[in-house]
This record gives structure tokens, C-alpha cells and sequence, in this order.
């Protein structure tokens, strides 16, 4: 009988300790795979990431300019492309008014 109180008793304890274990374990696995365990101070990292997102920034706005200076090339050049068929048009229906008077 005294055996199976002691058995009974021990139960709780030992899932207890599995709980205790396996949380030791997930915080043990969660510090391995932390991206950068190195001693540095948190305001250095912060002034790092900063320095990143501010040329981020800087090719974005730069980027940005470009993809500006192409829409208004392209603009311009669809303008004058407008004007041409425009000249044309109007040289070859000039032409053919010309053609058309002259034998009349």
C-alpha cells in the first residue's frame, strides 16, 4: 500500500519537472537562435538600424527621382511623336488637295 501512495504522490511532481524542463529547453533553443548574442549596447543597435533605414530611404527617394525623370522623357517623347503624325497628316493631305486642284 505504501507503495502505491508514494507512486501517487510522486506523479504530480514529475510532470512538473517535464514542464519545468521542456520550458528550460524552448528558452535554451529560443537564446540559440537569436540573430546576434553579441555584448553590444541596445543604443548602438538602434543607431545601426537607423544608419539602415536612412539609405533605404536615401536609394528610395533616389530611385523615385529616376523613375520621374523616365516619365517625363516619356511624356515628351510621346508629345513629339503626336506632333509628327500631326505634320505628317497635314503634309500628305496638303499633297493631295495640291494633286487634286491641279488637274481639275
Amino acid at each position: 500500500m505504501e507503495g502505491v501512495e508514494f507512486e501517487s504522490k510522486d506523479e504530480p511532481l514529475k510532470s512538473q519537472i517535464a514542464i519545468r524542463c521542456a520550458k528550460a529547453a524552448l528558452l535554451l533553443s529560443s537564446l540559440k537562435s537569436f540573430p546576434s548574442c553579441t555584448l553590444r549596447s541596445p543604443h548602438h543597435d538602434e543607431d545601426e538600424e537607423r544608419e539602415i533605414l536612412m539609405r533605404a530611404v536615401a536609394d528610395l527617394k533616389l530611385e523615385l527621382v529616376k523613375e520621374r525623370m523616365k516619365s517625363r522623357r516619356i511624356k515628351l517623347c510621346s508629345l513629339t511623336e503626336v506632333l509628327l503624325q500631326v505634320m505628317v497628316m497635314l503634309s500628305l493631305w496638303s499633297f493631295c488637295l495640291m494633286f487634286v486642284f491641279n488637274f481639275y
